[in-house]
């Protein structure tokens, strides 16, 4: 009996963030947000941010959950800090609507859509005001595969690479923000261009068309990572 409580417990949590998804409206703040632990929805029931709706990725998209609400998020949608109850008042990661509800501050229009705003332009007109823009290919974690793409970092965000499937789309589908990376060559293997992007224990690796491309690609990117905006 305790196990089937606990499972239609959670089947109802499920049923009630897809609810909220439906209706776009805050269906887990109720007087209870953050006087008690939240049910967590589970990764495997989304595919993308509960919020902002992005597909999730296993790169540069990750999932997070908020401490408030449950719901599963990514880290622009949940990057905030607010006091809960139920943990002693210290603070926890949140989503933006839980932050707004919890602490009556309002988030300021540029924090959130900076990076969306640019996400949301044409890979063409980005393109025609980059400092770099060329087509390079985004090796998987084994090194075997990967995402081959059009990548540009844009002369109105230098910090930031942005990601498109192809030339002429008119949204990215990802960003890496590039300050503190470190920029490392790493030869030629198999006759491809190799170089990487390293920070902590995130790398990211990169294929180049020819040996001039990759040297292109690291000059920008180191620049980009050392704050260089000019």
């Amino acid at each position: 009996q305790d196990a089937i409580d606990r499972k239609e417990k959670r089947s109802e949590t499920f049923k009630t963030a897809v609810r909220g998804l439906e209706t776009d409206s805050p269906a887990l703040k109720t007087e209870e947000l953050g006087r008690r632990a939240p049910q967590w929805v589970r990764d495997n029931l989304v595919t993308m941010c509960m919020r902002c709706r992005e597909p999730f990725n296993a790169i540069t998209r990750r999932r997070h959950h908020c401490r408030a609400c449950g719901y599963v998020v990514c880290a622009r949608c949940s990057d905030y800090k607010a006091e809960l109850q139920y943990d002693g008042n210290r603070p926890n990661r949140v989503c933006q609507e839980c932050f707004i509800f919890l602490t009556g501050h309002t988030v300021l229009e540029d924090r959130e859509g900076k990076h969306k705003g640019i996400l949301e332009k044409g890979a063409a007109e980005v393109s025609s005001r980059s400092l770099l823009c060329s087509s390079l290919q985004l090796l998987d974690k084994n090194g075997k595969g990967g995402t081959r793409g059009w990548f540009v970092i844009p002369q109105d965000d230098p910090l930031v690479l942005y990601i498109y499937a192809a030339p002429q789309d008119v949204r990215a589908h990802t960003s890496i923000p590039l300050l503190g990376y470190q920029v490392r060559d790493m030869g030629q293997s198999e006759s491809r261009h190799l170089f990487q992007l390293v920070q902590s224990r995130q790398v990211f690796t990169f294929v180049a068309d020819t040996e001039e491309m990759k040297w292109s690609w690291m000059k920008a990117m180191a620049r980009s990572a050392a704050g260089i905006t000019h």
